[in-house]
């Protein structure tokens, strides 16, 4: 990020890196591949304990940040995941604690954010509909019964819901928007495992048959698109810092290997055309942090235009993310392409990011929709 830290913030910071370094550094990632569960419990309270599931949940509720600023904490901890190629559900975990204390009873606050900050209970957000699209819960109905509801349908490409002891599912009731509070053990509810792009992480298909939950399982109010949109923000602001911590340390990979690689006895960054693809990057990259500083603070400070910040951040960095990964393989040449080599880890760390919460059509086109523009101006 392009910020200044104050005191307590670098602490933070530099506590956060020597975690990783110390406990699940880049190369023993690779021996999680292929763990079906993707990573370490107790690892993962470990986080925890360090008050990554904390920062967007107030005082009042156990929660709290270094800095007062709980989202800019926690983008500074999605940028060392990105950095490091970090497992496990830290996006989804903030998105579901922040909707909880933002909305839920005092039951359901209570009962759930206790577990979810010390890393007890694993959260995660089943947002999408079976294509990976936002389709603001058509592809899961819920109907009424009684005093409860019956889920039928499916969310689909749900991250680490293989781990997950709980969901946060976005369905449709009354044909308007939802969210509800499903245990994955709920009889009808099945998880099916998907095959990802990225190795250290875990994805899957969840299916609802005539899944009942009662009338308590309901957070906050029936058609609250609102809500619903803010942690769309909240998960763009996460997701890019996550892409942009890839970003940063894929490009200065390259910068060195362009330093160390000798070819007709000079080494292959001195040469003209490789130095101004590199200058190039670094300017990219160099705005792609800005992105991140500017979708922190309006999305952190609820600004009249944080909807249409997060979605142009997410569509620049996801177009200049896939370009520059492309151009630190290009640079590499055939090294690049084996499996021993890192470069492959940010790259499909890299495009899953892209995907997960939208492509940059998808957020070009949402730009445009907001500032009541056509489908031609998003082209």
């Amino acid at each position: 990020m392009e910020l200044a830290l104050n005191e307590d913030q670098s602490l933070f910071h530099e506590t956060t890196v020597r975690f990783i370094e110390g406990e699940l550094p880049l190369d023993q990632t690779r021996n999680l591949h292929d763990d079906p569960l993707g990573f370490d419990r107790d690892w993962f309270r470990q986080a925890a304990d360090l008050g990554w599931f904390t920062m967007l949940v107030p005082e009042a509720d156990g929660g709290g940040s270094v800095s007062g600023d709980g989202l800019t904490d926690a983008t500074l901890i999605a940028e060392e995941i990105g950095r490091y190629v970090q497992p496990g559900p830290f996006v989804p975990m903030n998105v579901v604690a922040a909707a909880v204390a933002a909305a839920g009873s005092e039951t359901q606050r209570s009962s759930l954010l206790s577990g979810i900050m010390a890393g007890e209970t694993i959260a995660t957000w089943a947002f999408a509909a079976a294509d990976g699209n936002w389709d603001g819960g058509a592809g899961l109905r819920a109907e009424r019964q009684g005093d409860g509801f019956v889920l039928s349908g499916r969310r689909g490409f749900v991250q680490d819901a293989g781990a997950a002891d709980m969901l946060l599912v976005v369905a449709q009731v009354d044909g308007q928007v939802a969210q509800i509070v499903v245990p994955t053990s709920a009889s009808g509810v099945t998880v099916t495992p998907l095959e990802c792009l990225d190795l250290s992480r875990r994805l899957a298909h969840v299916d609802f048959d005539g899944v009942v939950v009662d009338r308590d399982a309901l957070l906050g109010g029936i058609g609250d698109d609102a809500a619903l949109d803010r942690q769309l923000q909240i998960a763009i602001a996460l997701n890019v810092a996550e892409t942009v911590g890839a970003m940063d340390a894929l490009f200065t990979m390259t910068v060195q290997y362009a330093k160390d690689r000798v070819a007709f006895g000079r080494p292959i960054g001195s040469f003209q055309s490789l130095k101004h693809i590199m200058a190039d990057d670094a300017m990219y990259l160099e705005a792609c942090k800005a992105g991140v500083t500017a979708v922190a603070r309006a999305v952190g400070s609820s600004t009249d235009d944080a909807a249409e910040v997060a979605s142009m951040v997410a569509a620049y960095v996801g177009d200049m993310a896939d370009h520059v990964a492309q151009d630190c393989l290009q640079i590499h040449g055939g090294i690049g392409y084996t499996w021993e080599h890192d470069l492959h880890l940010f790259m499909r760390r890299i495009r899953s990011n892209t995907v997960l919460y939208g492509e940059p059509a998808w957020h070009r086109e949402r730009v445009c929709a907001l500032n009541g523009l056509g489908a031609e101006a998003a082209s």
